[in-house]
């Protein structure tokens, strides 16, 4: 059975995460969506609150699971013997970001390789910091989260 590890900080998952991951899903016989406990950035939501949005918002997909994990990436994927490490590209910078981790992860791992999804035209410009700052804002943002990631994200912001 191949296990795919999809990490990211998912502050807030939007519809694009999603994409990424039901695409994932059905090439991979699991796949393990890992929340990163601490990112280097300012979060919105704390670790507890983003698994719960991000396993609402995935629980119609059977062989998907959410967990939380610290520290290295390559070494969560080995604790959970992962084969496969997934990633979505939307924009060139993020090619250049990706490639850079996986040449650092393949020095760290060399039997876990890298899969990248190109992001839908619908979610390419579309990420989480940018939708925290449309919902601070005031905008529309239904059109890019699940309806419970924009209820939190109201609360959160426009108390």
């Amino acid at each position: 059975m191949t296990i795919a590890l999809y990490p990211g900080s998912f502050d807030p998952v939007t519809k694009g995460h999603i994409d990424i991951a039901e695409r994932a899903a059905s090439l991979f016989e699991e796949v393990i969506v890992a929340v990163y406990d601490a990112p280097p950035k300012d979060l919105l939501f704390t670790t507890k609150e983003r698994v719960e949005l991000v396993r609402k918002s995935l629980s119609h997909l059977p062989n998907v699971r959410v967990e939380p994990y610290t520290g290295l990436t390559v070494d969560f994927a080995e604790k959970v013997k992962a084969k496969v490490l997934v990633r979505g590209l939307r924009i060139f910078s993020d090619f250049e970001r990706e490639f850079e981790m996986a040449l650092m992860n393949k020095q760290l791992a060399p039997c876990l390789e890298l899969v990248c999804f190109m992001t839908s035209q619908d979610y390419q410009f579309v990420s989480s910091s940018l939708l925290k700052e449309v919902c601070r804002l005031g905008g529309h943002i239904e059109d890019f989260v699940p309806e419970d990631v924009a209820r939190a994200l109201r609360k959160k912001l426009c108390h």
